[in-house]
């Protein structure tokens, strides 16, 4: 199957369409939200020449799995996943922070450490702690969503001082991210992984709040699996992690991490097909479940019958 990388559809109401990264969201009616996820893929802020077939599937079903084993904790923007690249719901307008929560002194986090720093966002941080140590309790770092460049870590306090966030609703906030990530751990150590950190959105509509986006996908979630979390770090290796850096240092193996005159590697057959066998790999151990490709001859034609017959049961 060919990888679907761009989008083009007009559905009935459609007002507008913003194209991230990798999701093509179409606004119905100020209403709903059509979110199309392609198989572009993306490292180092880069979206990379070659699409990746099923990649879109992976991390849309995923997300609507988690989104439905959450949603008795915080409402969700989730209608329907009418076709497995597509989920559609209700539009929201979104908070301006995400909300990241850590359980693992790891990435960003330990490098900021390592270089001597001892708070976070705002929290102080013990001494002598090493990479990949377990912190006594989850931390939430929030960042600010920059419109453009990268996001910034800003504290609870500058959130509220601001006027980003009411106090009122940023406490509603942190307690929905502490009981998903709670739900979140919980799920993964059935599956033998931990979750290491990740981020959470949420979005208002009709005065209520939602959690919104996608939730413990890899492309917003590490996970590192627990099958010889103790002994690796005992020894101070590194951890085997079930996320997309293997994407990130394969190109960097090839002499690419997005600086300027930086070429990407050639992204031959049997690279593009690599990583669809490892996408596959993740859904597999984070879902428990086996991967049903949905092979189709025309995938562009399938999700435009498929979004249409669910917009219609909207109206």
């Amino acid at each position: 199957m060919d990888a679907i990388v761009k989008t083009d559809f007009n559905f009935p109401g459609q007002k507008s369409v913003y194209k991230g990264k990798v999701r093509d969201v179409y606004d119905i009616n100020d209403e709903y939200l059509v979110m199309v996820v392609s198989d572009r893929i993306s490292a180092f802020d880069v979206v990379l020449p070659e699409g990746v077939p099923y990649k879109g599937q992976v991390l849309n079903q995923i997300a609507s799995k988690f989104l439905d084993a959450t949603s008795d904790i915080v409402p969700n923007w989730k209608i329907a996943t009418p076709d497995p690249m597509v989920t559609i719901g209700h539009k929201c307008e979104p908070f301006k922070v995400e909300m990241v929560i850590r359980g693992y002194l790891t990435g960003s986090s330990w490098r900021a450490y390592k270089s001597g720093a001892r708070t976070l966002c705002g929290l102080p941080l013990p001494e002598g702690m090493k990479e990949n140590q377990k912190f006594a309790a989850p931390l939430i770092t929030p960042t600010t969503k920059a419109d453009e460049g990268h996001d910034e870590n800003i504290s609870k306090e500058e959130i509220i001082a601001q006027g980003l966030v009411s106090k009122e609703d940023y406490e509603l906030l942190e307690k929905y991210t502490y009981a998903l990530f709670q739900r979140g751990t919980e799920i993964a150590a059935q599956k033998g992984l931990i979750l290491v950190d990740t981020k959470y959105e949420f979005g208002k509509k009709d005065g209520k709040i939602y959690l919104i986006d996608e939730i413990h996908t890899p492309d917003s979630s590490r996970y590192f699996y627990a099958d010889g979390y103790e002994e690796r770090f005992a020894k101070g290796e590194k951890q085997k992690q079930l996320s997309k850096e293997f994407v990130r240092e394969w190109l960097m193996d090839n002499g690419f991490q997005g600086l300027e005159g930086q070429q990407v590697p050639e992204m031959t057959p049997a690279v593009v097909n690599s990583i669809t066998d490892r996408y596959v790999e993740l859904y597999e151990n984070i879902t428990g479940e086996k991967f049903e490709k949905a092979e189709c001859d025309n995938v562009q034609k399938r999700i435009e019958d498929n979004v249409n017959a669910c917009l219609k049961t909207l109206r």
